[in-house]
């Protein structure tokens, strides 16, 4: 009886080292993530950049302990053809940094949007669309405030230089089957084109179904109308399902 008390407090203060060693374990020093997914239409900023039709995405992210990041995403995107221009895909390149300041999770970075081979001519009334933004966000609970502000003109219009967006944000976990959900609305304010300033608003339902597997289904809507070359408005009112791997 001796002995198996023995090697039962054995086993128990060895499992319980284990656990402490786990516990106590160091924070690595970066982590490198990957995403790949789909949507039935990509919308940013409530404005349809893929003609209302579904697009391919992915990214890569870096993020060091000591609160920087830098990383990459990239869509399929029909926009700068409709506007007379020969890009197939967007690609975004970020770098920024997140610490927390007396309870605000505050976050500083600078976002360039890419769009190779745009070849947009001056009949097009477009100049180059690619963009450079620089924004700051905070966030305080399950709300989150951001503003983006170009140092660029914003996505081809000209004389556009120093726009800003402002949009507030907040996720919520539901009481049922894991689900959160997320409401949000924004105002992108285009200098010089007052014309084409616009608010935009969704409510997102979003699933984690773990191993790296998410999908979400929002409803998105804006106070605008921009027309494609089939006639459809791609700010308008719509549903919006996507699904996602990353790893």
């Amino acid at each position: 009886m001796k002995a198996k008390l023995a090697v039962l407090v054995a086993m128990l203060v060895g499992s319980g080292a284990v656990m402490a060693q786990a516990a106590s374990a160091p924070e690595p020093d970066y982590t490198l993530s990957f995403n790949v997914g789909a949507v039935t239409d990509y919308r940013y900023r409530g404005i349809s950049q893929s003609r209302l039709r579904p697009a391919l995405q992915g990214g890569a992210d870096f993020a060091h302990k000591s609160g920087f990041y830098v990383g990459t995403w990239g869509s399929t995107i029909k926009w700068i053809k409709d506007a007379g221009g020969d890009a197939n895909i967007e690609v975004d390149l970020y770098a920024g940094y997140k610490t927390t300041f007396s309870g605000v999770g505050v976050d500083v970075g600078v976002l360039r949007y890419f769009y190779p081979g745009s070849d947009l001519s001056p009949a097009t009334g477009l100049v180059n669309p690619d963009t450079t933004e620089v924004y700051l966000a905070g966030t305080l609970g399950p709300a989150t405030l951001k503003y983006s502000h170009s140092t660029t003109d914003l996505f081809g219009t000209p004389d556009s230089k120093g726009s800003g967006y402002l949009d507030l944000s907040a996720a919520f976990e539901l009481p049922w089957y894991g689900l959160t959900l997320t409401p949000h609305i924004g105002h992108q304010r285009v200098r010089h084109n007052s014309a084409f300033s616009y608010t935009d608003w969704s409510l997102t339902l979003g699933k984690d179904f773990g191993n790296g597997f998410s999908a979400s289904l929002a409803y998105v809507d804006t106070n605008i109308v921009v027309r494609a070359p089939n006639g459809k408005d791609n700010a308008r009112g719509g549903v919006v399902a996507g699904v996602k791997y990353a790893f």
